[in-house]
């Protein structure tokens, strides 16, 4: 990326872009504040319908007929039960969707995950819902759902006390080949954040301090035996599930303190022997910065070496527009229909950075090769446009969406 002249930067009200064109923008009929859940279904009747979570309430989830990506129009606009909880995350596979449920406090309900018949997208149906409230427990954060056999997901339990309060999200493995009948079959966690635990806790940052708990749980087709976990404060886990009822820990690479943590995202290059690591900015105007993407040397998965970091423009040009700028949500190469993969370029989500591809042929030298920033959104409390979450489906179209009021982009990448 060009970098601007002395003394200039870029104007909130204004577009950038480099290798991306917009196609179409969709306001989401007034409530475009959308989370990090985004699944591609290819319906029955030929239509591709884009789900989404939103980020809080009022609106559970959203579809979006994308079929004619220069006119997406919404067929479906769900409501949440309270102002407490929200969706936040979400997976499709066929014509299943699983929909996570977070509280904002504890002993609050619905908190846990839904399984939806979508088969007819307008008229989604629930087929059972997954109880993860609790004493303790805010309930499920991210789902992953891609084999249409089991979820994995960030969850607290009824029966887990941590040891403190910001660790009450682990690790949990549920059974859905019963879709009726969820039952859970496995859990982790990291020794020391649970009460009870022989382990003594793990050091906290003392500045940057989110949580020894599990946000993105990636298990793939390839390696059905291993699950690729962020785990925020506690950096990046590998896990062999080989037996689900006893995960065991392979790997564990942590490197907050000194950086400021919130793994977000390990995303495995099967066929390098990489994994992408990548962080999540939470703190507005740059204050936890850096927030890095990581390429991360995997060939000896005992012992993960990061090699290099995606290059990304001046923190100073882009932290003062308002709200969060850093890494977030990467586009993760979903094993499902529909869904573009690629184990040369990475798409990532940057909240005030807009949406970025990086060219990883050359692990050592990643190179950015597109971005979108759009224009700060007309109601955004930011100030600034927050991208949140990135989709690419198999035309190399990317679907990426604001957290607060933007709604969704649709992206022409012409790399």
């Amino acid at each position: 990326m060009a970098l601007p002249l002395p003394g200039m930067k870029p104007r909130p009200d204004q577009a950038l872009s480099l290798n991306m064109k917009l196609v179409s923008h969709h306001e989401l009929q007034g409530f475009g504040g959308i989370g990090e859940g985004m699944g591609m279904q290819l319906a029955r009747d030929g239509r591709r319908i884009l789900w989404l979570a939103h980020e809080s309430a009022p609106k559970n989830f959203t579809a979006v007929d994308v079929t004619d990506p220069k006119n997406p129009r919404v067929v479906v606009q769900t409501e949440l039960p309270h102002a407490k909880v929200r969706s936040n995350s979400l997976d499709v596979v066929g014509d299943t969707m699983a929909v996570a449920y977070q509280t904002s406090a504890v002993n609050t309900q619905p908190a846990g995950f839904d399984l939806f018949d979508i088969s007819k997208p307008e008229n989604p149906k629930l087929i059972s819902h997954f109880d993860a409230s609790g004493a303790h427990s805010r309930g499920v954060h991210a789902v992953w759902f891609v084999d249409g056999e089991y979820v994995h997901m960030a969850s607290g339990a009824p029966d887990f006390q941590p040891t403190n309060p910001a660790d009450d999200q682990f690790y949990r493995i549920v059974d859905v080949r019963k879709p009726a009948k969820p039952a859970e079959v496995g859990r982790w966690w990291l020794p020391g954040t649970r009460v009870g635990d022989p382990t003594p806790p793990p050091a906290r940052h003392p500045t940057f301090d989110s949580g020894f708990r599990a946000h993105n749980t990636n298990v793939f087709p390839q390696r059905p035996d291993r699950a690729y976990v962020g785990y925020i404060s506690g950096g990046a886990v590998i896990l062999d599930i080989a037996d689900k009822s006893r995960p065991k820990l392979i790997s564990h690479w942590r490197y907050s303190p000194p950086y400021t943590g919130f793994t977000h995202t390990v995303l495995p290059l099967f066929e390098r022997g990489l994994l992408i690591v990548s962080d999540e900015c939470v703190q507005p105007d740059g204050k936890d910065w850096p927030k890095l993407v990581w390429v991360v040397d995997a060939r000896l998965e005992s012992n993960p070496v990061p090699i290099s970091t995606f290059p990304m423009p001046p923190v100073e040009t882009f932290a003062k527009n308002g709200g969060r700028f850093g890494a977030h949500n990467l586009h993760e190469n979903l094993p499902v229909p529909g869904s573009w993969k690629s184990e040369d370029v990475i798409v990532g989500t940057f909240f005030g950075g807009g949406v970025r591809a990086f060219d990883v042929s050359n692990p050592y030298q990643p190179q950015e090769i597109a971005y979108f920033v759009p224009p700060a959104p007309k109601l955004s409390r930011a100030g600034s446009i927050q991208l949140n979450d990135v989709y690419v489906d198999d035309r190399r179209l990317v679907y990426t969406v604001d957290r607060f009021a933007g709604g969704l982009y649709v992206l022409e990448m012409t790399i």
